[in-house]
């Protein structure tokens, strides 16, 4: 008699399909006959920001198409975790997720219901080169950022207490960052709505105080820091310094290569997820001369180590740059984040969130390769 074979369970959006995502289901399906939830159209705009490429139709046709799929279907449920009815419903033996896809949210449902989960590399198949969504979009040119160190100052509520600098990194567009990930995404949302699908020439700093403007219209109640536009528009590593006042006194730029590598090699992503709505990181806030001085100085500690290149005072200072958020904000260590940290403290030298906390992604600084970490790719070498 023939052995049974398991059920495999994958979930995601799927968009354009391309070689990357054939080479995930030809894996997946190793394991198991494979089942694929398709996000919704719904789904993809709530997530990502923007109506999908193929409609939900399309996309269950195409997916359904290869052979290694045993069946394809939209999933019932929406928002992140979308597909958790159809789990539910049909209760398979594994669910695979790939690194960039596997977030603390998704493994607690799925053990929970006591089915396995496994975490497959990210891998283009043998003699392709690697393909994704984003970069098959890559029309669409406008960068994402990151605060690496000082965030919050950029609000004069928090530098009036103490001036000090928010470092940010600018970050070519090979990831699809998911919506409110701390990744500047809404401010993104206005770049290309006032520019399109490249960055304008110019100078830098003026066009990011035109984002910054446009991004904050007359009568706007919750102002985003420029951190955001600076970080979006300016290229390499910026040190943008907050004297009480929505933008900053100076900035001081990084274009040089190796720094920059430094920066990039030393960087590991692990997705959280989505901040869902309805959080609010400005609740029980301890806004002080203190915490904010403390921000400050590891911001300092932050710009330095990496003009030296020293990785260890690097991580010390990028970690305390978030001790310092927590302190003022603390709302932004949920549970989850907590435990993430507990899980890779051991693996890296720093951490902190991406954003405001309650979502998108742990930022690991570590010297050694991080499993399931994703990568980044600094943009800007040469101030270009």
């Amino acid at each position: 008699m023939t052995e049974k074979r398991k059920s495999v369970f994958v979930s995601g959006c799927f968009d354009m399909l391309h070689s990357g995502h054939v080479e995930f289901f030809q894996q997946a399906s190793q394991f198991g006959d494979l089942y694929v939830a398709l996000g919704s159209d719904k789904t993809v705009y709530d997530l990502k920001g923007r109506v999908p490429f193929n409609t939900e139709s399309e996309r269950q046709f195409m997916v359904q198409s290869l052979t290694c799929v045993t069946e394809a279907f939209i999933s019932k449920g929406s928002g992140f975790l979308d597909f958790e009815p159809d789990l539910r419903e049909r209760m398979p033996d594994m669910f695979i997720v790939n690194e960039d896809g596997n977030t603390p949210e998704k493994r607690l449902l799925v053990e929970s219901l006591g089915v396995e989960y496994k975490i497959l590399h990210r891998e283009p198949h043998t003699g392709l080169q690697p393909r994704s969504t984003t970069a098959i979009r890559s029309e669409c040119r406008i960068p994402f950022r990151i605060d690496i160190a000082g965030g919050w100052l950029d609000q004069p509520w928090v530098s009036e207490k103490y001036p000090g600098a928010v470092i940010t990194v600018s970050l070519e567009p090979t990831i699809d960052f998911n919506e409110r990930s701390g990744m500047a995404s809404s401010t993104r949302r206005s770049a290309i709505e006032i520019w399109g699908n490249h960055l304008p020439l110019g100078d830098h700093e003026k066009n990011a105080k035109i984002l910054f403007c446009y991004d904050n219209p007359p009568g706007t109640k919750e102002i985003s820091g420029s951190q955001d536009s600076i970080g979006i528009v300016m290229p390499g590593l910026n040190y943008a310094f907050y004297e009480g006042t929505y933008w900053p006194s100076r900035i001081e730029s990084i274009y040089d290569e190796h720094l920059l590598d430094f920066v990039e090699r030393l960087f590991y992503l692990i997705p959280l997820g989505p901040r869902h709505d309805g959080f609010n990181v400005l609740n029980n806030t301890h806004i002080s001369i203190q915490g904010a001085r403390k921000l400050a100085e590891a911001a300092d500690g932050v710009w330095e180590a990496i003009q030296r290149q020293d990785a260890k005072a690097y991580g010390m200072c990028f970690r305390k740059s978030f001790e310092a958020q927590i302190e003022m904000f603390p709302n932004m260590m949920t549970p989850t984040v907590a435990r993430l940290i507990n899980e890779y403290k051991d693996q890296a030298l720093g951490w902190k969130l991406s954003g405001a906390g309650g979502g998108g992604y742990l930022i690991l600084i570590a010297d050694k390769p991080v499993e399931n970490g994703v990568r980044v790719v600094v943009r800007g070498r040469n101030g270009s």
